[in-house]
Order: structure tokens, then C-alpha cells, then sequence
């Protein structure tokens, strides 16, 4: 069984109205502190509470904490049961962490003071094509004389393998790769940095648990399995991708750089706000089919910023229900031929854009093929793709009544080739 917070709910620590870290959140991520030393942590408000040294001072022993855990040996239901005592001790009236100064001076850390790290660590990274719009509009630009989407679209989450060794956290330098490219007017391709650096809004979920070789997840069980969503952010070289890409599909052009954000966030967490998504026609074959709401309302917002400008501007606003197949649609096809799967295994929904232009989750889309730059508002500068020097920011978040359940910022900066 999972564990819901009470919407009414609150904590004895102070939280905006609009921080992304309510009581009701309490979501996970790896902080390092240095010398080696690298903690589990949760965040509520504007801090990160060290749980190791909450387990430390006794104060998670009853809920069966009472030495210190790897993130991915805590199993399913020790991960509910970790973050129940966590919002034991965090909620309104509960004197044992509250009143405790010496600990609670060791345990509470400003978060925006920490240095984050992915969540998990990441052995196999898998990149799924789960956005109808964004796929239509691919359909539309390459594809002009034939239908948006390809026969299989409907019946199956279109995916790949990626690469987990380029898996990176947030605020870590995008460097700008290498590829081959070839010019439509071009006899031979050449070799150098793309032109056409793009980013993709991404959702994404890490395992908590993985399956046997030769086993299959069913889509019904396939979220018991999953231990939160992350925000993701799939770089792509789109002139390096558009020569390579046949017959085999993506390579190069896209394992450079994936970056993931910081906090985990549980679907317990998120349990609020499960809608049923799109409707999906034809129905998908049996093992596919959806046995429950498990699609989710999360907000996502993309911003880009230059090095003239001064604040980022909003670029894109979207939201994950335009999502077409669901996380567990997903793993139950990676797994339906019995692929086996391990905790911190890292999942991408594919980019997520809504059916009008500024809902758009990358800039091939945005800038249409570079035919409609963007202007910057503050500079006048314009971009038809990612430059030198510029950060990309991506943030998401559910609303409730009075809270919001969010994921805080992903944002990395790109620099030149090397």
C-alpha cells in the first residue's frame, strides 16, 4: 500500500504557498557534501533533512530505520514506510525533530546551498517517443507526403536503448558535441560541432525494483516497480541526427548528454492528480491496455536564457498529459519480452508538447525547423537552436488546493565544443 499526505495537511517548518516542496511532497535526491560523503536526503520548503543522520539520532528507528540504507537497496514498501516517518516527523504538532536543536541544526541544510546529484544511479537508460504531438509534428516536417505518424504508433511505445554513461544532474555544463553532417547541397558529409543543438521536455521515472530475465511486468503492476518521476531533458543534434539516423535510428546525435533532475518525486506523491489521459485508439492490444488512471496533470514549463539576457524568458508551457502512452504502458512493453530490468534504471517519456504553437517541447518544433526563430524579449536576440553559453531551464509541478507538488528546476548551461 502506498502512503497519500492529507491535502490539509502541514508542517512545522514554514512553506511558501508556492514552493514545489510542500509536506505533502517529500520527494528524494543524493546530496554531496564533499569529501566523498554524499547523503539520501528529502526537501520540504527551502530545505533538504539529511535522512542518514536522522537515522543517526534515532528518531526513524520505529519505522524500522535504524542504520543507514543505499537508495537502491530500500525496497518498494521500505520506501513508503521511509517516507511516512518522514512526514511523521516533519508534521505540525510533532515535538521529536522540532524541539531537538542540536539535531535538528545537523540534519536541516539549505538546499540551495547543496550541491545535487542524480537521484539513483543510472546502469541503463531507455528513451521512449510517448508524445503524439511532438511525433505528428517530426511526421510533418520529414514526412511531408506521408501521414504524421508511422502504422506502429498506436499499437506500441516507440523507444530505444540509449546510453546510461551520459546521464548527467542538473546544472552540469552541456558540452556542445561533434558529429557528422550533411548539407542538402553537399556530395560528402563533413565532421564538426552541430548548428543545431536542441533540447527536449522530458518527464522520466526511475526503477525501485527490477524484474528477472525472461520475465514480463504486467501493465498492472508495472508502477509497483517504479520509485518517482524526474524531470528530463533528452539533448539532441538535430543535423547530426538527420544523417545518421537511417536505418538504425538515434545515435550520436543523441548520447552526449541526458540531464535529469534532482528530486524524485513518488507517485504517492503525485496520487492526487492521476487523470485518465488521452484516449487511445485503436485500444491497445491486451497486454497494453490501461487497467487505471495512470496518466498524470503536471504542468511543464520550459525557459531559455542568453548570456546578455538577465532572467530567463518562458519559452514553452505544456503538460504531461499529452503524454499518449503512460509510464506503465511503457515498462510493460520494454519488459513484455522479458528484457530484465534493475533498481535506478532510468526511463524518458519521449518529448512532451501540446497541439498548439508555445506548447511546443523542443525547439525543431518552436522555431519550426529554424523558419520561425524565436525572439528574446529582453535582447532581441533570436534563436532557431541552442548557443554557446545558453541555459535551458525545465520546471513542472501539479496544482492543489492551496499547494503544489513539483519537481524544482532542471537547467544546464551549454559550452563550446572541446
Amino acid at each position: 500500500m502506498g502512503f497519500v499526505v492529507s491535502p490539509n495537511a502541514k508542517s512545522w517548518i514554514r512553506v511558501d504557498a508556492n514552493s514545489h516542496f510542500p509536506i505533502q511532497n517529500l520527494p528524494f535526491g543524493v546530496a554531496d557534501l564533499g569529501e566523498d560523503s554524499q547523503v539520501l536526503v528529502t526537501r520540504i520548503g527551502d530545505f533538504a533533512v539529511d535522512i542518514l543522520g536522522l537515522i543517526e539520532g534515532g528518531v526513524l528507528a520505529e519505522y524500522g530505520f535504524d542504520e543507514a540504507e543505499g537508495f537502491s537497496e530500500i525496497g518498494k514498501m521500505n520506501f513508503v514506510e521511509l517516507r511516512r516517518g518522514l512526514y511523521d516527523l516533519l508534521r505540525e504538532g510533532n515535538p521529536k525533530l522540532r524541539d531537538n536543536s542540536k539535531l535538528k541544526k545537523e540534519v536541516m541544510l539549505p538546499a540551495e546551498e547543496l550541491r545535487m546529484l542524480l537521484p539513483m544511479e543510472v546502469p541503463s537508460f531507455v528513451d521512449f517517443y510517448s508524445g503524439i504531438h511532438h511525433a505528428s509534428n517530426v511526421g510533418k516536417m520529414f514526412r511531408p507526403d506521408m501521414p504524421a505518424l508511422l502504422p506502429n504508433y498506436r499499437y506500441l511505445p516507440v523507444g530505444y536503448n540509449g546510453r546510461a554513461s551520459s546521464v548527467v544532474p542538473s546544472e552540469v555544463p552541456i558540452i556542445r558535441p561533434k558529429g557528422q553532417t550533411k548539407a542538402a547541397d553537399a556530395d560528402v558529409p563533413t565532421f564538426g560541432p552541430t548548428q543545431e543543438l536542441d533540447f527536449e521536455l522530458e518527464l522520466g521515472f526511475f526503477l525501485i525494483e527490477g524484474n528477472e530475465f525472461g520475465e514480463s511486468i504486467p501493465v498492472a503492476q508495472a508502477e509497483n516497480y517504479i520509485g518517482g518521476l524526474v524531470l528530463v531533458n533528452d539533448w539532441s543534434a538535430r543535423d547530426v541526427q538527420r544523417w545518421e539516423y537511417q536505418p538504425l535510428g538515434p545515435f550520436l546525435a543523441k548520447s552526449f548528454a541526458t540531464s535529469v533532475s534532482p528530486w524524485l518525486v513518488t507517485l504517492d506523491a503525485l496520487e492526487p492528480f492521476r487523470i485518465d489521459g488521452q484516449k487511445q485508439d485503436p485500444e491497445p492490444l491486451p497486454h497494453l491496455r490501461r487497467p487505471r488512471l495512470n496518466h498524470f496533470d503536471i504542468v511543464l514549463e520550459v525557459s531559455l536564457q542568453t548570456e546578455k539576457m538577465t532572467a530567463p524568458q518562458i519559452i514553452s508551457q505544456t503538460n504531461s498529459k499529452e503524454l499518449y502512452w503512460s509510464f506503465a504502458q511503457q515498462l510493460a512493453h520494454q519488459t513484455s519480452n522479458g528484457t530484465p530490468t534493475e533498481p535506478g534504471d532510468l526511463y524518458a517519456s519521449g518529448t512532451i508538447s501540446g497541439p498548439e504553437e508555445g506548447m511546443f517541447g523542443s525547439m525543431l518544433e518552436l522555431a519550426w525547423r529554424g523558419s520561425k526563430p524565436i525572439v528574446m524579449n529582453e535582447t532581441g536576440e533570436e534563436r532557431r537552436f541552442i548557443e554557446d553559453g545558453d541555459t535551458v531551464r525545465l520546471t513542472g509541478y501539479c496544482v492543489g488546493k492551496g499547494y503544489r507538488i513539483g519537481f524544482g528546476t532542471l537547467e544546464n548551461q551549454v559550452m563550446p565544443s572541446l
